[in-house]
């Protein structure tokens, strides 16, 4: 295959809806894969937003997603957090756990101190330690595990 037509071919599964695409030819074989869309959702349980990321294919409801119940405890009325709070540094995904089969580095009662790990976020296939800037006890954990999370979204309080 001339480089002229691989360019072709590049061009036409990238704009076609594929997410996967095999050729193979006089022995060499090519194969293209591109990453699922993600669709985020805005709810708005009570007076508090909640982001829920869902896969087209994998339709769930908006409650499983909804923040956890912990989340909408001990607020003001403003609907802000009280305390010190943890914000995410990065665009990604938040990991409660180093691995599924871990426990999650914090859950709401414990005491952390400055730098220990609360989370992880994996931006563009790299995780990232969410470290505390503050000793305390963590108070609330406002996103769960796998949530696609934006720069600057408070993730924890802290008292």
């Amino acid at each position: 295959m001339e480089f002229e037509h691989l360019i072709q071919l590049v061009e036409a599964v990238s704009q076609s809806g594929l997410t996967k695409f095999s050729y193979e030819e006089n022995g060499i074989k090519i194969g293209m894969e591109k990453e699922r869309e993600q669709v985020v959702v805005s709810a708005v349980p009570a007076a508090n937003a909640a982001l829920v990321s869902q896969e087209p294919s994998k339709a769930s409801s908006l409650e499983e997603n909804a923040m956890p119940k912990n989340a909408l405890q001990a607020r003001p009325a403003s609907g802000q957090p009280t305390g010190k709070v943890v914000k995410s540094p990065l665009v990604g995904t938040f990991y409660a756990a180093a691995s599924p089969e871990e426990e999650n580095f914090v859950k709401v009662g414990d005491t952390v101190t400055k730098g220990q790990v609360l989370g992880i976020v994996e931006a563009m296939k790299l995780m990232n330690e969410i470290e505390s800037e503050y000793d305390g006890v963590v108070k609330e954990i406002l996103v769960n595990n796998k949530d696609v999370i934006e720069f600057g979204q408070p993730m924890f309080v802290i008292e």
